[in-house]
């Protein structure tokens, strides 16, 4: 049990709650005044289905990296030395046939084909990925990216499907009563998922060259070299501040309007100099710290996924 536990990588799961519920806490929260449509169990089965598909994907990306991990991970091979592969891809599938079907549950009931096209774009991409783009230059990455940045947007697709009303306009009527949510905050949380999680697979791919090589993998690093790899890492962080200046500047009291917004923005500024010390250090040490790198940059995701419970408990005062 404790190898299958392992082989879905718990903690990520964990994350991918805490961000989808963070993301509901921030909207009950910050427009509390507001008649906000959301049903716990619906939502619930939400973020479940997207926990179980993004297992199956663990699983599967395990199943096809198994002679990688064998020179990459020895100590964390699972699939063929704990659980057989038959084994493995039947809990895959299993996966993945529960969600489909919270899907369409979802789907059907708020009228909306948006769950039902998301959880099959993430399905087979996370199929895809593993078996095929996971060995193209940049285009595995940029598919982990973009699953990242969907976690959040797909929380979001959720309230506004449900706070959506075709129903003509009445103050006696509450069944049309419109709650009106800004999500900026959330399409710039993506944004910085995206980026930051952009670096960290290329930082990855830097510390898997050799067992990657087993799987005729073609990564950056192979193509560009360490040294240059890490100056594409070094340019996609410096990303980060110039957006949040920008931000900061342009849209933060309309994001953030009832709130301090230089108050709310301190996660912003805290994963900016988080990302800025990797850069510091990119420039410094080049490719000598990349556990460092790595580690430095699954903070500065975590401190973004806590900011919408931090932002959202500043409406209340």
């Amino acid at each position: 049990m404790m190898h299958f536990i392992k082989l879905i990588r718990p903690i990520n799961l964990l994350i991918i709650a805490i961000t989808m519920y963070g993301v509901r806490f921030y909207i009950l929260e910050v427009h509390y005044y507001e008649k906000v449509k959301d049903n716990a169990l619906d939502f619930f089965l939400l973020v479940f289905s997207t926990i179980i598909i993004a297992a199956a994907g663990n699983i599967i990306n395990d199943y096809f990296d198994v002679r990688a991990d064998r020179i990459n991970k020895p100590e964390r091979l699972i699939i063929t030395k704990h659980i057989e592969r038959r084994s493995a891809i039947l809990i895959h599938w299993i996966f993945n046939g529960i969600a489909f079907g919270i899907a369409l549950y979802l789907s059907v009931k708020y009228q909306s084909l948006w769950f039902v096209f998301i959880h099959l774009l993430s399905i087979n991409s996370l199929w895809f990925y593993s078996m095929l783009f996971k060995r193209k230059v940049i285009i595995g990455n940029l598919i982990v990216a973009v699953l990242t940045a969907l976690v959040p947007i797909l929380a979001v697709v959720y309230f506004k499907v449900g706070n959506t009303y075709h129903l003509a306009f009445s103050e006696f009527k509450s069944d049309s009563w419109i709650a009106i949510i800004n999500y900026d905050f959330f399409y710039v949380l993506a944004f910085f998922a995206f980026i930051q999680n952009l670096a960290r697979e290329i930082i990855k791919d830097m510390q898997d060259v050799e067992g990657d090589k087993l799987i005729y993998a073609t990564s950056l690093p192979m193509i560009l070299g360490e040294k240059k790899a890490i100056w594409v890492v070094t340019l996609l962080l410096s990303i980060l501040p110039l957006f949040y200046l920008i931000f900061s500047l342009v849209y933060a009291k309309a994001v953030f309007e009832g709130i301090h917004y230089y108050i709310a923005t301190i996660p912003f500024i805290l994963v900016v100099v988080i990302n800025l010390v990797v850069v510091f250090l990119s420039f410094k040490d080049q490719t000598k710290r990349l556990k460092l790198y790595d580690n430095l940059i699954k903070i500065s995701m975590l401190i973004g996924v806590l900011s919408t419970f931090y932002i959202a408990s500043l409406a209340t005062f």
